[in-house]
């Protein structure tokens, strides 16, 4: 058949195929297959091929791709990554899509860092830890041996954990090694603080002292307290809670800037000022229950925005600028949580059997670790929080070191560290 002539026949054919019905055309179709030979039946594969499988990621342009990986979750873009070189390459490329990813992990983001390759990285990081925390193996344990009486004093800084104990000595211990960096021979111990150069010590002798960590030598020694000295943050025999801190927003009473003292009793939280009056009067009163019949928790968090403070109903959250109680997050499952750190992301949480981590935006605990049998009165174990950057979420780099210690009955100190990174 002449060229014009199969153009016209074509033309004709074209017209009467668009007529038929859509059952019509595919016996048409079934038809004509039938009829091909291997030339025929090799071009259609080859061309089907091109129609049906296109590779829309190599097609968009590289903003809509991203538009529409947006909307997958990171195990769908995992899984994607697999497709092909040139999926993975556009995926991992996905900047936005890896940090949202992360965040949603509650993991802190830096938006400074535009490497996509690096958030995916990331996320793979976050997802393996999230998953450790969630079957409770996150963390690993280890003990500081060296004193010979009870530990009571605890204090920890920088990696450094401060102990003093009855045998009247006070040691610095590496966290990470598990090392005694130095041991001097002191008083008796109910209060640490320290720094590169000295220790400073609140005693049961009543007295204060300074010393030296390099020679060990007392510098010098405060008397005139008649009761054992105990740290800022703790009276024992007043079960009374203090915390002194700046304000950061604009309250009813306060400005940002101001120094606020917050103290709690086992019923009350007080406000008080911070000014030159000698006799201070009490500016406002936060409770949970006005009969008095749910106790908080000798534990209080203040960051100059939220104060916060554990009870046996669960842990309560006021707004410091109105005073208003913004959440109270109940664990039914578990009475009589004790807190011991407050982030944004996360909550650290412990009773006498566990250790718990809370994810504040779903208000559950997502993880526990098992504690020994500390002492239990008031005066046998003493405990702290370790680093607590992690609370306002994970960064890959701030899930290291100490969680939490405790002194022991064999007066020992029980430490619960961060499993490294697989």
């Amino acid at each position: 058949m002449e060229r014009k002539d199969f153009e016209t026949w074509l033309d004709n054919i074209s017209v009467t195929f668009l007529s038929l019905t859509d059952l019509q055309k595919n016996e048409t179709l079934d038809h004509l297959i039938s009829l091909s030979g291997a030339v025929q039946l090799r071009h259609l594969s080859n061309n089907l091929e091109t129609l049906l499988k296109r590779d829309f990621l190599k097609l968009l342009p590289l903003e809509l791709s991203f538009y529409l990986l947006k909307w997958l979750d990171p195990q769908t873009l995992l899984t994607c990554c697999l497709v092909s070189k040139q999926w993975n390459k556009v995926i991992s490329a996905c900047t936005e899509v890896w940090q949202t990813a992360c965040k949603n992990l509650g993991w802190q983001i830096d938006d400074s860092v535009q490497d996509a390759l690096h958030w995916k990285k990331v996320y793979l990081k976050a997802i393996l830890r999230m998953k450790q925390l969630e079957d409770h193996e996150a963390f690993e344990t280890s003990s500081l041996i060296g004193h010979s009486a009870r530990v009571y004093a605890l204090y920890y800084k920088d990696g450094l954990l401060c102990t003093g104990s009855d045998d009247l000595s006070a040691k610095l211990w590496d966290v990470s090694t598990g090392q005694c960096v130095y041991g001097i021979q002191t008083h008796t111990c109910a209060a640490v603080k320290f720094d590169e150069q000295k220790l400073v010590t609140g005693s049961f002798d009543n007295t204060v002292a300074c010393w030296e960590w390099s020679s060990g030598a007392r510098t010098q020694h405060f008397r005139g307290h008649t009761g054992a000295v105990f740290s800022v943050d703790y009276n024992d025999e007043l079960d009374i809670l203090v915390v002194l801190q700046k304000c950061k927003v604009k309250s009813l009473l306060h400005s940002p800037g101001d120094y606020i003292l917050l103290s709690a009793d086992k019923y009350e939280i007080k406000i008080w000022p911070i000014g030159r009056e000698i006799n201070c009067k009490c500016l406002k009163t936060l409770s949970v229950s006005e009969d008095r019949s749910i106790c908080l928790q000798p534990r209080l968090h203040f960051d100059g925005k939220y104060i916060v403070c554990s009870s046996a109903l669960g842990l309560y959250q006021w707004d410091f600028a109105s005073y208003d109680i913004l959440r109270v997050i109940k664990t039914p499952e578990i009475a009589n949580l004790a807190l011991l750190g407050f982030g944004d992301i996360f909550a650290l949480l412990f009773d006498n059997r566990y250790l718990y981590i809370m994810d504040l935006r779903t208000e559950s605990l997502i993880s526990r670790w098992p504690l020994p049998e500390y002492r239990k009165s008031k005066r046998g174990s003493s405990f702290l929080a370790g680093e607590a950057s992690w609370l306002n979420g994970l960064d890959g780099h701030n899930d290291t070191g100490l969680v939490f210690a405790t002194s022991m009955p064999d007066h020992s100190i029980h430490l619960v560290l961060w499993k490294e990174h697989g």
